[in-house]
């Protein structure tokens, strides 16, 4: 049994101003999807967390005015009194669990398009918006800013009616009209406002001192504050003019929330950013300065990290975002020395990608976040068994092993079977190449909890074939065999195989992910996939000292990851590594020694010299043996088989994330009744339409 008592220090209260919160685990202020479009979704999300053991819980950026108008980002509003009571939702459903409440107001100045509203855009100084959309934003004169302060103020009333602990000045990531108005790139005014720093962080004093007032001692005031922006002397530095403003305002909130800018930065990618605690370089300085507790975060996922960071004096409270998203029950878990049980985020950024999408929140490791209300998934429990004894799971990626975890933990016995000669799959495979190493994890937790279990049977180097299947008669059969990557060059761009020439060798991701690497280059990478793996792959062998030429029909390298914060460091780091890339390009023909790319604009051609591609396009998906299956059971050849489902990769190919939301949907839907299914897809929360 782990001792615990190492990990104490981690679960002594701390006061916050005029509050006292249980432990030191901080669930700072984040995103989701769910927002005011999702209100009841967004307060059981929350509230899981404070059920793991989270003493602060905190909601996301909420809009106090139409002038900071995000749509079509699903995030909160405060703007009049008819909000208050979705908010309400979740600080009822926090508090019953016995955690702190906590709302992040915000004005985002020029980062708020206000597409929805059509009002005029606010920012310090004349400039153009922070988006790709024709339009300015206006410099406040003394009125707008008297304005605002009675905005901002008057929703700080409304956060205290609607039951918040905790209120929020928030000047952090780049996107609030208070941190515009401290930077000098966005701040050009010569008014009391602008010039000095004193006079650039004037603004905020007022807010503090404005939410002190309106609170009057019933609730505590946080100042989220972004202390470094990693720009060098471009950028606000911490140790410059970050520690200045922490020492001019040292006493006034009652806790400290300070990160990095903006927030690729402070939400960086395993990918580029492997370390957890990233971010204390810039922080540790903050409680050197101010009597007040401090929160900060970096991935936080060690508790002996995170008792070191308490020890040392860095931080009072352990702040997480996307690890709470991860294993929302991670307090608990190492409360109760349960450590390896916990789900450690892997850095990926699918969470970010659903707010970048407008979408409800999702996780790779954690495929019941953003469930929690709409289908009733809890991270911690599910369902018992029904009347079924035992299943039968072809497989183990992503979706397998979710997918037989999920089983054994209902009660069923299982029986996992796989291919190769290891556990894992995609995730495993993914995971050995450059600045994936964290993804690992997601097989990790899900084989350690496999191989605790009595009604577990794990069988390696097990490829069965469909006589096989029959031969075990095992009533229920769950096929997770995956996908591999073409090998015709079919993909998003061109649906007709490619012809090479019979001396061309050609690979794809999965020859690099299993060691089969070109001798010596050119090597060309041909991205049609667009999404991440081909900016992988291209680093990959750049790293070998090989020659690479990255062509992509896209006209940026990677666009999906724009999603995930991290385009401009992949395209970035191509460069460093010598990539000549060529964009708006599409692979047209595969010569002997050469290749012809084709213009997607205006169709001129260009040869480019290579004696190898790899071709990052489309993936097929292994469902041959589910075909069998199915054709077998047809004509009467599987008289056992009650249950014959196709989940992950091979029923359709996508993110590791889908692929474990897959598995486990199917583990959580098996014996439900189908009439039920069909009705119980999800709850939705429909808009009212009464008049207001």
């Amino acid at each position: 049994m782990m001792n615990v008592n190492r990990y104490a220090v981690l679960f002594e209260p701390v006061q916050i101003g005029p509050l006292i919160a249980r432990n030191r685990f901080y669930q700072v202020p984040h995103c989701s999807g769910l927002g005011h479009l999702r209100p009841q979704a967004e307060a059981a999300m929350r509230a899981m967390k404070a059920e793991g053991g989270w003493a602060v819980v905190a909601n996301q950026e909420t809009e106090i005015h139409p002038s900071s108008d995000l749509s079509p980002a699903s995030e909160h509003r405060l703007w009049d009194e008819r909000d208050i009571p979705a908010l309400r939702l979740m600080t009822d459903a926090v508090r019953e669990k016995g955690a702190l409440s906590a709302i992040e107001l915000v004005h985002n100045g020029n980062h708020s398009p206000n597409l929805l509203t059509r009002a005029p855009v606010l920012a310090p100084s004349d400039m153009s918006i922070d988006s790709l959309y024709p339009k300015q934003a206006r410099a406040m004169d003394k009125e707008d800013i008297r304005e605002f302060r009675r905005w901002h103020r008057s929703a700080a009333q409304r956060a205290v009616d609607a039951g918040f602990d905790i209120i929020y000045v928030y000047a952090g990531h780049r996107m609030t009209l208070t941190q515009h108005f401290l930077l000098p790139e966005y701040n050009n005014r010569t008014d009391e406002y602008g010039g000095s720093l004193e006079n650039r962080a004037r603004l905020i004093r007022e807010l503090l001192e404005d939410t002190r007032e309106v609170v009057e001692g019933h609730c505590a005031v946080a100042m989220r504050f972004a202390v470094e922006e990693k720009r060098g002397k471009q950028g606000m530095q911490a140790q410059e003019e970050g520690r200045a403003v922490v020492e001019m305002l040292a006493e006034l909130p009652d806790i400290w929330d300070v990160n990095i800018s903006d927030w690729s930065n402070d939400s960086a990618t395993t990918r580029f950013e492997p370390d957890d605690g990233y971010q204390n370089e810039y922080i540790k300085f903050v409680k050197d300065v101010t009597t007040k507790p401090v929160v900060a975060v970096g991935r936080l996922t060690s508790p002996d990290m995170m008792v070191a960071m308490v020890e040392k004096g860095i931080v009072d409270f352990i702040g997480a975002a996307r690890p709470s998203i991860a294993d929302p029950f991670l307090p608990s878990k190492i409360a109760e020395g349960r450590i390896d049980e916990i789900r450690e985020c892997i850095g990926c950024n699918i969470c970010v990608s659903s707010d970048s999408l407008g979408i409800p929140i999702r996780c790779t490791q954690n495929p019941t976040m953003g469930e929690e209300w709409r289908r009733g998934w809890h991270p911690e429990k599910i369902e018992p068994k029904g009347s079924e004894e035992e299943a039968l799971v072809i497989g183990a990626g992503p979706a397998g092993l979710e997918c037989t975890m999920q089983l054994a933990k209902r009660g069923y016995k299982v029986t996992l079977a796989e291919g190769s000669d290891e556990l894992g799959g995609r995730a495993l495979r993914e995971s050995r190449l450059l600045g994936l190493n964290a993804w690992q994890r997601v097989a990790d937790n899900r084989i350690y909890d496999l191989k605790q279990r009595a009604n577990v049977q794990l069988f390696l180097e097990s490829r069965l074939d469909a006589n096989q299947v029959a031969e075990l008669d095992i009533a229920n059969v769950f096929i997770a065999t995956g996908a591999r990557w073409r090998k015709d060059g079919v993909g998003r761009s061109a649906r007709k195989p490619l012809i090479p020439a019979p001396d061309m060798i050609l690979l794809t991701p999965d020859d690099i992910m299993s060691g089969i690497f070109p001798d010596n280059g050119p090597v060309l990478i041909y991205d049609d996939d667009q999404s991440y793996i081909g900016g992988v792959i291209a680093e990959h062998l750049a790293a070998r000292n090989l020659e690479i030429i990255f062509v992509t029909p896209a006209g940026v390298v990677s666009p999906w990851t724009t999603h995930t914060l991290e385009q401009a460091r992949v395209h970035a780091s191509l460069i460093e590594h010598g990539v000549d890339i060529r964009t708006s390009h599409m692979l047209s023909k595969a010569g002997a020694g050469e290749c012809e790319v084709t213009c997607v604009y205006s169709g001129r051609q260009k040869t480019i010299k290579c004696r190898s591609v790899v071709l990052v396009t489309e993936r097929q998906r292994n469902n041959s043996l589910h075909n069998t299956l199915l054709a077998m059971r047809h004509s009467g050849e599987l008289p056992g088989v009650k249950t014959l489902e196709l989940i992950g990769d091979a029923a359709a190919p996508g993110l590791i994330a889908d692929a474990v939301y897959d598995g486990h949907m199917a583990a959580r839907n098996f014996e439900m009744d189908p009439a039920h299914a069909a009705s119980q897809i999800y709850r939705r929360e429909i808009p009212s339409l009464e008049l207001i």
